[in-house]
């Protein structure tokens, strides 16, 4: 069964740094790619960063700049890199593993599963 595990949310002040964590058993990141999003009260669920089991990656336009996407292959972890974070910034997030496609290619998109964390939350102070 798929398993995510995710970690390091916590309390930050504007401008300031974390690196999210997602551990994951039972897939392979660098098949099925993996996406992180986020979450506020009374909001979609919004997808923030993504990269693709090739390696390609894109970025929501309120991000871009500041958060990075990536991945340990040994560890099968991905990583979000969050620095120069803001106050609206603010939220749970969470990362989701790639589904399986029948024919990918090293332009195959990352398409959402229904694997998911649990969730950390990262709150921005001003």
């Amino acid at each position: 069964q798929v398993q995510l595990v995710e970690s390091g949310g916590g309390l930050v002040q504007a401008g300031g740094s974390l690196r999210l964590s997602c551990a994951a058993s039972g897939t392979d990141f660098r098949v099925n790619g993996m996406g992180w999003y986020r979450q506020v009260p009374g909001k979609q669920r919004e997808l923030v960063a993504s990269i693709t089991g090739a390696g390609n990656t894109n970025y929501a336009d309120s991000v871009k700049g500041r958060f990075t996407i990536s991945r340990d292959n040994a560890k099968n972890t991905g990583y979000l890199q969050m620095n120069s974070l803001k106050p609206e910034d603010t939220a749970v997030y969470y990362c989701n593993v790639g589904r399986a496609l029948f024919n990918p290619t090293r332009y195959s998109p990352y398409i959402p599963s229904d694997y998911w964390g649990q969730g950390t939350q990262v709150t921005v102070s001003s």
